[in-house]
């Protein structure tokens, strides 16, 4: 069954912000952009690496070992060396609190 689960209060992640979170298996980077927070999976189709260290320009994340960038409103891929989207999580403020929507990770 699907889940919205609380990370942190949303005071943590000011505008430009982003920080490393981890849900049950899966490793996901929450980014504030502008005050809208976007959820993509922490991990580079291409090899599998992290991309929390990865330079965030708008609304594109570039993966730091190999270049490839992602979309981190939609998880698109935008360049190579990677051929495959990463997932995206749904993202609310409740009372404050960020909120993450799983549905592949619930019991």
């Amino acid at each position: 069954m699907a889940q919205w689960i609380e990370i942190f209060p949303a005071s943590e992640l000011k505008s430009g912000m982003h920080a490393r979170v981890d849900l049950a298996e899966v490793s996901l980077l929450l980014v504030n952009i502008d005050g809208e927070i976007y959820a993509i999976e922490n991990v580079c189709s291409h090899d599998g690496g992290e991309l929390n260290d990865g330079q965030i320009n708008g609304f594109e994340i570039t993966c730091p070992r190999h270049g490839a960038r992602f979309n981190l409103k939609t998880g698109a891929v935008l360049c190579a060396p990677a051929f495959e989207d990463i997932n995206t999580y749904r993202v609310r403020i409740i009372n404050g609190l960020v909120q993450v929507y799983d549905e592949e990770n619930s019991k």
